[in-house]
């Protein structure tokens, strides 16, 4: 599982704390990718600048803004 976040992004502190909730319940393992930062920043930030938090599932995207922590779950079990 991925969260895409941005710095100074409040929905971001959120989605984290989802994911990292989900993630201890389920055993998932997941990482953190900001999207302003490091050799993708250009391609993820025209990707996903505007709809920051997103998380990925297996690679196919799931949420963003709002991450909704039942629906993560079910998508883990």
């Amino acid at each position: 599982m991925v969260l895409y976040t941005r710095p100074s992004c409040h929905l971001c502190e959120t989605a984290r704390e989802v994911v990292e909730t989900v993630a201890a319940h389920t055993g998932t393992a997941w990482r953190e990718v900001d999207i302003s930062a490091g050799p993708r920043a250009e391609a993820l930030t025209a990707k996903y600048g505007e709809y920051v938090p997103v998380v990925e599932v297996d690679g196919v995207q799931q949420g963003f803004w709002r991450i909704d922590q039942a629906r993560l779950a079910r998508l883990l079990a």
